[in-house]
C-alpha cells in the first residue's frame, strides 16, 4: 500500500527521473538507494518529492534524535550561521569550551577533543591510546604496548584505523592489509578476554550496545573484567557510544548502567542534530598524552556545530524527554512481543531505550523494502536484524502507527498479494511531533 500522501513542500522540485540519472552518472557507487527523493521532514516524518509521507524510525541512523526541523535546533542554526560558521582551532570561540564542560559533566570524564565524525573520533582515541602507552613505557623498554583488542561483530567506522578495529570481513577484506596488532574477542566471553589481555595491549575498544553488529549489549561481567584488566595493564578502555550514546538508552551514556567509568568515550551522530560533529572524551590521565602538534582537526568543533550541540543537549536531557524515551521503548517492545507471538520467524527483540533490534529467522532486506512501501523507514543490520532508531520525541500514537505499518510489512513479505491495511487511524494528530512536543501517554 502506498504511503499516505500530503501536499508537497512549496519549494520542492517536481519529481524528475533525470535526478536519478545525474546521481547514477556522478555519485560514487557506495550506496544502494531507492529512486525516491526526499525533500523535507518534520518531527518523525519525512516527505518525498511527490508529497508522500513516511514515518521515520531510522532517524538518519541515530542522527536525528530530535526528529526533523526541531524548532529550537532550527533557531540556533539560523542565529549562529549569521554570526560565524567556522573559526580555526588556533583560536577560542564562545561555544567549544562550554560544550566540552557539558560533555565532561555528563560523562564523568575530564577533557574533550572535537572531530567531524564518529570515525574521526575513533581514530583520535586509538592515537591517544598509543601516545599514552609510549609516554608510559618502562625506561629501557624496546617497544611500547601497541596491541588493540576489539569485539567480534563490532563496527567503529570506515577510515583505516576505525576499520582495523571493525570485525566484519565484508568491510575489512577489500582494503587489507589494515593496521596491524588488532585481535577480536567474542562478545561477553570473559575467559577469552583474560587470555588476550596481555601486557602488550594498549587499548580495548567496545560498543556498550553494538549497532551494526545486531543490537547486542555488553554484559556487566564483561564490562567489569574489561575495566579490571585495563587498569591492571595501564591500557585504555574505550567506549564507542557513537550510536548508543547521548540519551538513546534513556541515560546520557549507555555505559552508565555499569558502576565504573571507561578511560575514553567517543560520540558523534546526534550530537549536533544532523550537523557533522563528533567528540573524544577522556580522563585527565589519558588526555595528558596529547600536547600541541600531536593531533588536530580543521573543521571539528566549529562555532556553528558547537552552538547547535549545546542546544541539542539542553533539549535532549530534559527529564520529560528522557522519560519519554523509556516509555516509548516499553511500548514498542510490548507491541513487538505481541507480534512475535503471531509471527514465529521473529526470534528475539533486543536493545535498550530507542535502540532496538528485531532478529528474524530469515533475511531482513525484504522486510525493509516492504516497510518502505508502506511509508515506514527502518533498516537491516547483520543481515537479519531489523534496526529501529526513532527520534526521542515520538509519541504514543506514533508508536501505534509504527506497529500497524510494521505488521503490514511482515504480512506483505510472507503473504504477498494479500490485502494490506497499513494506514494509521485518521485521527492521529501531526502537530505534536511537528512542533517538537511530547504527547502525554
Amino acid at each position: 500500500m502506498s504511503p499516505r500522501t500530503s501536499h508537497p513542500h512549496p519549494s520542492a522540485a517536481s519529481p524528475d527521473s533525470a535526478q536519478a540519472a545525474v546521481a547514477s552518472a556522478h555519485l560514487m557507487n557506495t550506496y544502494a538507494r531507492p529512486a525516491t527523493v526526499f525533500t523535507h521532514g518534520r518531527g518523525c516524518r519525512l516527505y518525498d518529492a511527490e508529497g508522500r509521507e513516511y514515518l521515520d524510525f531510522l532517524g538518519g541512523i541515530a542522527v536525528n534524535a530530535l526528529g526533523h526541523a526541531h524548532p529550537r535546533m532550527v533557531s540556533v542554526i539560523r542565529r549562529q550561521a549569521a554570526r560565524a560558521i567556522h573559526i580555526s582551532n588556533l583560536y577560542h570561540h564562545l561555544y567549544q569550551a562550554p560544550l566540552a564542560a557539558r560533555l565532561a559533566q555528563l560523562s564523568g570524564l575530564d577533557r574533550v577533543f572535537f572531530t567531524n565524525s564518529g570515525a574521526e573520533a575513533v581514530e583520535a582515541a586509538l592515537k591517544l591510546a598509543r601516545a599514552f602507552a609510549l609516554a608510559h613505557a618502562p625506561a629501557g623498554s624496546p617497544l611500547a604496548p601497541s596491541r588493540i583488542l576489539a569485539l567480534e561483530n563490532s563496527f567503529h567506522g570506515r577510515t583505516f584505523g576505525a576499520l582495523s578495529v571493525t570485525h566484519s570481513s565484508k568491510y575489512r577484506l577489500p582494503f587489507a592489509p589494515l593496521v596491524p596488532g588488532v585481535e577480536f574477542i567474542p562478545l561477553n566471553d570473559v575467559a577469552a578476554l583474560r587470555r588476550a589481555f596481555t601486557a602488550d595491549v594498549c587499548a580495548l575498544i567496545l560498543e556498550p550496545i553494538q549497532g551494526e553488529g545486531g543490537i547486542h549489549s555488553v554484559s556487566e561481567a564483561f564490562w567489569n573484567a574489561a575495566r579490571e584488566l585495563a587498569t591492571h595493564h595501564g591500557a585504555a578502555l574505550i567506549a564507542d557510544e557513537i550510536q548508543c550514546g547521548l540519551g538513546r538508552t534513556g541515560r546520557p551514556f549507555a555505559f552508565q548502567k555499569f558502576s565504573s567509568l571507561p578511560d575514553m568515550v567517543v560520540v558523534a551522530k546526534p550530537l549536533a542534530g544532523g550537523l557533522p560533529l563528533g567528540a573524544l572524551l577522556a580522563s585527565e590521565r589519558f588526555a595528558s598524552a596529547f600536547s600541541p602538534g600531536l593531533h588536530g582537526t580543521t573543521f571539528g568543533g566549529g562555532p556553528l556545530t558547537c552552538a547547535t550541540a549545546l542546544e541539542f543537549l539542553d533539549v535532549s536531557q530534559q527529564p520529560r524527554l528522557v522519560a519519554n524515551v523509556r516509555r516509548r521503548s516499553l511500548q514498542i517492545r510490548s507491541g513487538l512481543r505481541a507480534l512475535a507471538r503471531r509471527f514465529d520467524f521473529i526470534r528475539e527483540i533486543r536493545g535498550e531505550g530507542l535502540i532496538l533490534g528485531v532478529e528474524l529467522a530469515r533475511p531482513g532486506a525484504p522486510f525493509v523494502q516492504a516497510a518502505f512501501s508502506h511509508g515506514l523507514l527502518i533498516n537491516c543490520t547483520h543481515e537479519n536484524v531489523l534496526r529501529l532508531l526513532p527520534p526521542f520525541l515520538i509519541t504514543r500514537r506514533d508508536v501505534e502507527e509504527f506497529l500497524v505499518k510494521f505488521e503490514a510489512a511482515l504480512l506483505a513479505v510472507i503473504q504477498p498479494g494479500a490485502p494490506q491495511h497499513a494506514e494509521a487511524p485518521a485521527a492521529i494528530p501531526r502537530a505534536s511531533s511537528a512542533a517538537g512536543k511530547i504527547e502525554e501517554p
